[in-house]
């Protein structure tokens, strides 16, 4: 069992037991935490900096988690009491692994405008494991340099073998978007500044479930001025083998469709599939419609203003 595993499998374990127990320490605003395995760092000081990988989880549901992908960071600072983990924080030490248990009523109470899948007598738990401590913000951007580039490897990779293992031929372009090209359409091609008019379904690529689609009959095509970063970044690169009526698949890597953002899925980093058409390209955007019950400004009638002194 690996040590990633083994961490998980201990939180899973203390998540099940009761949060008064004695073993549980208390923040100032009530938060509930526990050391679940020392490291063997020094503790930590105000204005240091955490690597951490995290998993949260609502009652038994995962809701986010960094395991597999990019660790987050964060500061140390003497936060509190706020109800918020982040009080936890001073408290450890390089190599601690941590849970962090907070009552979903005080959450409600504090902050109401909370989501609505979260209910009166949940639980929130925050499982963490602090890789690393930095000293300085410089240092926190090296390390974030160094971990996005090994992320894009790790997301090339899942496409390639994916296209690989299904036969799939498909065109690279840009930074790794893959497209397979059915019908390309009449030139010229989409490119940056363009205005497109779009229709897709969109599948994530690790289990082929479909999130979203435009691709009815009644449904509009989205648009768009191609190049501008409006869409994820594998749109920007993969829509410009298309033409005027074109028709193909776009296999997008993680760092080039969400990121570390949670994705369509729930989690960051997700490969995406999205079969595409190209309704229409234009030079530019459409004039805005004008409102019916509106006449145009031109037509305005040319009587007083309300600021020409005179009583309306």
């Amino acid at each position: 069992m690996t040590k990633t595993s083994l961490f998980t499998t201990a939180i899973a374990a203390l998540m099940m037991a009761a949060c008064g127990s004695a073993d549980y320490s208390k923040t100032a605003s009530g938060i509930t935490y526990k050391i679940v395995e020392k490291g063997s760092g020094p503790q930590v000081k105000i204005g240091q900096f955490l690597k951490v990988h995290y998993t949260q989880k609502l009652n038994d549901s995962i809701i986010g988690s960094s395991q597999g992908g990019m660790p987050a960071f964060a500061r140390v600072d003497s936060i509190g009491p706020v109800y918020n983990p982040a009080e936890v924080f001073r408290f450890v030490h390089k190599g601690d692994s941590v849970v962090v248990v907070q009552e979903v009523d005080t959450l409600m109470v504090k902050n109401p405008g909370m989501p609505p899948f979260m209910k009166k007598g949940d639980k929130m738990y925050l499982s963490f494991r602090v890789v690393d401590v930095y000293d300085n913000e410089q240092q926190v951007q090296e390390q974030q340099d160094a971990e996005a580039k090994g992320q894009e490897g790790r997301d090339k990779a899942i496409l390639d073998e994916y296209l690989k293992k299904n036969n799939i031929n498909a065109t690279k372009t840009g930074l790794g978007t893959y497209v397979v090209v059915e019908n390309a359409g009449t030139a010229p091609m989409a490119d940056s500044g363009k205005f497109v008019s779009v229709k897709y379904r969109g599948k994530i690529l690790s289990t082929g479930k479909e999130f979203e689609s435009t691709m009815e009959p009644e449904k509009e095509p989205i648009g768009f001025v191609l190049g501008q970063g409006r869409v994820i970044p594998g749109w920007d690169e993969g829509l410009k083998l298309f033409g005027k009526g074109g028709k193909g698949t776009l296999y997008i890597p993680g760092f080039l469709a969400y990121g570390m953002r949670p994705g369509p899925g729930g989690q960051p980093n997700e490969a995406l599939i999205f079969d595409v058409e190209m309704v229409d390209i234009a030079n530019q955007a459409p004039a805005p419609k004008q409102n019916p019950m509106m006449p145009p400004v031109d037509n305005m009638p040319q009587g007083h203003s309300k600021d020409d002194g005179h009583n309306h």
